[in-house]
């Protein structure tokens, strides 16, 4: 498969950034953080900033709009509704911006105002946003709060100048920078109050390598006039991955549309993505506030592009009544009817509910999500987790999965996984699944500075070289063989099948044996006189070892009625378990109807190919090794009814497993010995 002209675009093209100077920027930003310390604690450092950068941004964007935005509400009708005045007042602000400010105050001339007065003109200037700013700064930074407390520590007037210092127009700072620059803050902040910044953003890197996976084929479907395309992130963050699909797709093709959605359940984190499509000219309402799982607010909607990166083993037990009741309420018609993953970790139901949002049209939708290792092998067959694997392979809407290099994330050093569906494939990747091992050295390199957890970065060559290995399907090649394998969807299934094998046991009516019946529940609940009379009955049957049973219950019942003892069906059974012990040169028990018992502890299961029949698999690997073995074919799958449970995992180890040979003895035995005279020297310091 040739590489396609938008994949060829995205190895060569896309933006750069001027990392530096944002970098520069945000350290002076977190320098104002230090004018907190004493009076806030570390993790409230970002309840004061955040909102902060966000006003100062928008203060920078409408400012030279200003006298036009007031000459026009002076001018508005009377009695006109709500939505009439917004429209008539963004127009004046100009451009695509949906913000607008009524007040007569700036940052700039705030800083002319009496010291004294700055809380409460801060308050009103607040007040005098757009609804839509209010419910960001107000409701979800609650800022007033923080303001309240600047004010009391006698601080505020100190912030809100270092805040004037910066200029951040979109001449000079612009949205995909921005994203950066709340990128930054947001891990310092993160690192200083040990929260999990995972929860709140990716690194560029990570996006920009989704984003042009993504789109690396669909250079037919983004050209020409027209075009629309929406795009959909369920736990949009900031919107950093929003932000840098859009800036690809216009890149590409300057006329397309794009229209961005995104749900957040983090209130500092919509506030800014949500301030983002506020000046970015993006509908704001299409960015919802709340928790997609349990309240989807997009439910009536379909996307062409979905892309996200849930949290990472967050349970979600406080919402598992919702989820529960509409996997069971709409089954496979609705966001959960595949499976349910375990409590502890909810990566999958976000998957699900990005599969319920595919687009049903030519065009289809394609899914970019990156999720760490569980949701590829945990869970065994019949698993929520196994369930969902198989749901989506069955229906081929796996196309690639990627994995990733470790160190990458700023919160977390584990390895991650970027998975790809989607439910138009192309004819050549149809029943196939490409996995592609770009966890390998060449595919990063070491950061001269650690950020966090984040010690590794993939670079721009490296991620070229990944599109391209993606994009023309590279399979096995002389250079890619050893980090592109190509798979058959049904190459990840297995049945497994129960390996059952007949119980042997011995009896003997010892003192050791009958003391254990003591033990038992059915015996205990006997009267004494009962028991004592059943126990010299046993006695009296010597210490005969017998190896099959039906004989050892011949004499058992002789014995009993001989000594009249009256037993019960339980309290037998108690009997029969209390003298046994498994023999491997014992008879065979067996039921009523002659078949073989199988026994509980020598039960195992074989995980049999889905491509291969599981009687050839028995007869090769289990039959020649324990002769007496046997499959419970009463042991089915719940869906297909076949002998087996199917199961499905994708093990990247076992189709990727490097070799490393152990160092020599002679260097290890250096090693020790050069160890051994460190510590022999630094005692001879201490005891000196």
């Amino acid at each position: 498969m040739p590489l396609t002209a938008l994949a060829e675009w995205l190895c060569v093209g896309g933006m750069t950034v001027a990392r530096a100077e944002i970098q520069s920027l945000s350290g002076f930003v977190w320098s104002i953080a230090e004018i907190l310390r004493g009076d806030f604690k570390q993790s409230e450092y970002g309840k004061v900033i955040l909102p902060f950068v966000v006003l100062r941004r928008l203060d920078c964007i409408l400012e030279s709009s200003k006298g036009a935005v007031l000459t026009a509400a002076k001018d508005l009708p009377k009695g006109v509704d709500d939505a009439t005045r917004d429209m008539i007042l963004f127009g004046a602000v100009g451009g695509n911006v949906k913000v607008y400010n009524l007040s007569k105050l700036t940052f700039a001339s705030l800083k002319g105002q009496d010291p004294a007065q700055l809380h409460d003109n801060l308050v009103s200037y607040i007040s005098k946003f757009s609804a839509n700013v209010r419910d960001i700064v107000l409701d979800k930074f609650l800022f007033t709060d923080q303001l309240k407390r600047l004010k009391e520590a006698g601080i505020l007037w100190n912030v809100f100048e270092r805040f004037t210092e910066i200029d951040l127009h979109p001449d000079k700072v612009s949205s995909v920078d921005m994203g950066y620059l709340f990128e930054d803050l947001i891990r310092r902040f993160s690192e200083i109050s040990n929260e999990t910044a995972g929860e709140h953003f990716t690194p560029r890197e990570v996006i920009r390598l989704i984003v042009e996976l993504l789109i690396a084929n669909d250079d037919t479907k983004l050209t020409g006039k027209g075009i629309i395309r929406q795009v959909y992130d369920p736990a949009c963050g900031t919107g950093g991955m929003l932000a840098l699909t859009e800036e690809a797709l216009k890149e590409f093709n300057p006329s397309i549309r794009v229209e961005l959605f995104g749900q957040e359940l983090n209130g500092e984190s919509f506030g800014i993505c949500k301030s983002d499509m506020l000046v970015t000219g993006h509908d704001p309402e299409q960015i919802a506030f709340g928790n997609t799982l349990t309240n989807d607010a997009h439910k009536s909607r379909t996307f062409h592009y979905m892309l996200s990166n849930p949290p990472y083993g967050v349970d979600w037990k406080k919402y598992q009544e919702a989820i529960r009741d509409e996997a069971e309420t709409l089954g496979i018609d609705g966001r959960f009817g595949a499976g349910l993953p375990r409590i502890s970790d909810g990566q999958l139901l976000f998957l699900q509910h990005m599969i319920s949002k595919m687009r049903d049209d030519e065009a289809g939708s394609r899914i970019g999500i990156v999720m760490n290792g569980s949701p590829l092998f945990s869970g065994g067959a019949g698993s929520g987790e196994s369930e969902i694997r198989r749901w989506m392979l069955e229906s081929d809407w796996v196309e690639a999965i990627v994995a990733l290099p470790t160190d990458l994330f700023y919160n977390t050093g584990i390895q991650t996984y970027v998975w790809l569906l989607t439910n138009r494939k192309p004819m050549p990747r149809r029943g196939k699944v490409q996995l592609i091992d770009a966890s390998a050295g060449r595919f990063w390199k070491s950061m001269r500075k650690s950020l966090g957890s984040k010690r590794r970065e993939v670079p721009e060559e490296a991620r070229k070289e990944i599109v391209r290995i993606y994009a023309e399907m590279l399979n096995g090649d002389a250079e890619y063989g050893e980090f592109s394998k190509i798979f058959d969807t049904t190459d990840f299934g297995y049945r497994e099948i129960r390996v059952e094998r007949p119980l042997r046991l011995n009896f003997r009516a010892s003192q050791e044996r009958i003391a254990r019946l003591r033990d038992e529940k059915a015996f205990r609940k006997l009267p004494e006189d009962e028991r004592q009379l059943i126990e010299v009955v046993l006695l009296g049957m010597g210490h005969r070892l017998f190896r099959e049973r039906d004989a050892f219950e011949k004499e058992l019942t002789k014995a009993l009625k001989a000594g009249g003892a009256k037993t019960a069906p339980a309290v037998r059974k108690a009997i029969l378990s209390a003298l046994a012990e498994r023999d491997e040169e014992a008879g065979i028990c067996a039921d009523a109807a002659g078949r073989p018992e199988p026994d509980p502890e020598l039960r195992d299961h074989e995980l049999v190919p889905l491509k291969e029949d599981w009687r050839g698999f028995v007869a090769r690997e289990v039959t020649p090794f324990v002769s007496d073995a046997w499959v419970d074919e009463n042991y089915r799958d719940a869906r297909d009814g076949e002998v087996g449970r199917v199961g499905y995992e994708i093990n990247f180890n076992r189709y990727f497993y490097r070799y490393v040979p152990p160092r020599p003895l002679k260097e290890i035995d250096a090693e020790l010995k050069a160890l051994e005279a460190s510590i022999v020297g630094l005692l001879k310091e201490v005891t000196a």
